[in-house]
């Protein structure tokens, strides 16, 4: 018979749960019933759970380590379901057996060990595995290169989905996260700092691989006939989060290159201000770069006021001798040879912006002849190019319609303000091109019912 418990039998078993439930309606406003909450609810039908975490992590951070060091040994040896106290004994050598015994009885007492009196040895029980199991994947997820910290959510949704139990909870942590992140992005884009853009960017791209994962998950959740409609609504919630964490790839461009035309450089030499606190930020201790600066402190004079008039003549007199010379106009120099360095990249965006312009027809708009098509594949209007001229062109095209970008100067100003409706699909079709081997299904279309854009709005 196996015995979780071990120990005298309670006078009174019901005493100690109405002291839990007394200590527990401590925490509430006078009139308010805990067990009306449905957190509470569920919180208490899961206490088994939570007693035997907190039989683990209850005391110092030491007794913590030890309790999970002895379960995860035990745990680990598959070679048997028993363990005799000579086995424990020999296993954990390495521990004094008067902190061993004390593990155990506390292991023993919350049902993570129990004791099979008829084989005379110690059993991990089902809950004890399930704890181990949680903690294991919440310590891989930690160790792996994961920024953005999804890795552990995204995979409890996976496992419950795997098996048919992921629950509106888990998905609103998900949800939860992806909110944190976009937010999280938005305070570094409005902060203008480089480095904090950079670190954040990094972040992004980890995010996004996330979601190009859970996206998956989402649409066998959406197409399960199973799931109720908070499951539905949760998911699709998570799906729109999503989307909005995915354009800010544009917001994360516009401020880079903002902060790009912007940048200070230092003489002829080369560096700006970003390599200057670069080179600051890969010294921990910026006062050590003082030392030896200054070979010896600085050593005050003191003198009278008749002395520094004295003086003061000497220097002006001299400075008017040095300043007679012989009259005329210097000698003529060339002017210095300069090249345009001037982006390629703004040509390339001044020759999208008129090719999108003429198929809008701004000059004869709103009339157009019948031979101008008023829907064009996307592929039509971003080839003949090179993959990065293509690219760049694509990139590019969220930008129609955007208002925010619309109000402001520039020939991204005067790309958003275009009449044309940007429409994609998740489909892909093969191009017989040499640079693009596909490309996704999309539409430029004109929008005859927002009216003409103005051209010279930019001037």
């Amino acid at each position: 018979m196996t015995e979780h418990i071990p120990g005298a039998v309670l006078a009174d078993p019901q005493a100690p749960v109405q002291e839990d439930a007394d200590a527990l309606l401590a925490h509430f406003q006078p009139g308010v019933a805990a067990d009306e909450i449905e957190q509470v609810f569920h919180l208490k039908r899961a206490q088994p759970t939570l007693q035997a975490f907190t039989a683990l992590f209850h005391g110092g951070a030491s007794g913590v380590l030890v309790r999970l060091l002895v379960l995860r040994e035990l745990a680990g040896d598959t070679t048997t379901s028993g363990f005799s106290r000579a086995d424990i004994n020999q296993k954990l050598a390495y521990l004094q057996p008067e902190s061993l015994e004390t593990v155990l009885t506390r292991l023993r007492s919350h049902g993570l060990l129990a004791w099979d009196a008829s084989a005379a040895v110690y059993r991990i029980t089902p809950m004890a595995r399930n704890v181990l199991s949680a903690l294991d994947t919440m310590l891989s997820m930690g160790q792996a290169d994961d920024e953005a910290e999804m890795g552990f959510l995204l995979s409890q949704v996976a496992g419950a989905q795997a098996v048919g139990g992921v629950t509106v909870e888990q998905l609103r942590h998900l949800l939860g996260r992806l909110v944190d992140l976009t937010e999280e992005f938005r305070d570094a884009i409005a902060s203008g700092s480089e480095f904090r853009l950079r670190t954040s960017q990094s972040k992004w791209h980890m995010a996004c691989d996330w979601v190009e994962k859970g996206s998956l998950i989402l649409r066998a959740i959406t197409a399960d006939e199973r799931a109720d409609a908070a499951t539905h609504k949760a998911a699709q919630a998570i799906g729109r989060a999503q989307s909005a964490l995915l354009n800010m790839q544009g917001m994360f461009s516009r401020a880079l290159n903002q902060i790009e035309r912007q940048r200070v450089h230092l003489g002829q030499s080369g560096l700006s201000t970003t390599d200057v606190k670069r080179w600051l930020l890969a010294h921990d201790d910026l006062a050590s770069l003082a030392a030896g600066a200054i070979d010896r402190p600085l050593m005050p004079l003191f003198v009278t006021p008749a002395e520094m008039i004295d003086v003061a003549e000497t220097e002006l007199l001299s400075e008017r001798a040095a300043n007679i010379g012989p009259a005329g106009l210097p000698a003529g120099q060339d002017a210095p040879l300069t090249v345009n360095e001037g982006p390629a990249i703004q040509a390339e965006l001044d020759d999208w912006l008129a090719r999108l312009s003429d198929f809008a027809n701004l000059g004869n708009f709103p009339s157009f002849s019948d031979s101008t098509p008023t829907v064009v594949p996307i592929q039509d209007s971003l080839l003949p190019a090179s993959f990065a001229v293509a690219s760049y062109r694509a990139s590019m095209l969220p930008l129609l319609g955007d208002a925010a970008e619309a109000s402001l100067q520039g020939a991204t100003a005067q790309l958003a303000r275009l009449p044309i409706s940007f429409t994609p699909t998740d489909a892909m079709v093969a191009l017989n091109d040499p640079h693009v081997a596909a490309m996704s299904i999309a539409t430029l279309s004109l929008d005859l019912h927002s009216g003409p854009a103005d051209p010279k709005t930019d001037e």
